[in-house]
């Protein structure tokens, strides 16, 4: 049985230690305390986030098929000649996009702007760290 104390959670959810307290006192996650520290059982968070709403993603957006959609804040952009980095912070994920100079152009980003970065790709690796 996998279990995430306080710290780990909020990391997790990006939101702060503080926050994950409020939420356990609340009721809303289910922890119980060990050794004077609180742990969340792994199946208790997944059935939480299960719960929760869907990430925002603005009414402006049309109906496509990619079901990995990040939408997010525009934190970086650097334009070479040909190619440009777009960097979207979308809590708690932070995505990074390679793509052409034209297009970033196109968009017309920059810092600040909203924007939803759509994943599509044939292969995803799943990896466990070490807790």
């Amino acid at each position: 049985m996998t279990q995430y104390r306080t710290r780990q959670v909020a990391e997790l959810l990006g939101v702060s230690v503080d926050t994950i307290r409020r939420w356990c006192d609340e009721g809303r996650l289910k922890a119980r305390t060990e050794g004077g520290q609180r742990v969340v059982d792994g199946a208790d968070l997944a059935r939480y986030l299960s719960e929760q709403d869907r990430a925002y993603e603005p009414d402006s957006v049309l109906a496509q098929s990619a079901r990995n959609r990040f939408t997010g804040i525009v934190t970086r952009v650097e334009r070479d000649k040909i190619t440009a980095l777009v960097e979207i912070h979308s809590p708690p994920h932070r995505l990074v996009s390679l793509m052409t100079r034209e297009a970033v152009d196109e968009l017309d980003l920059k810092p600040g702007d909203l924007a939803t970065a759509a994943v599509k790709s044939t292969n995803v690796i799943v990896e466990i760290p070490t807790l």
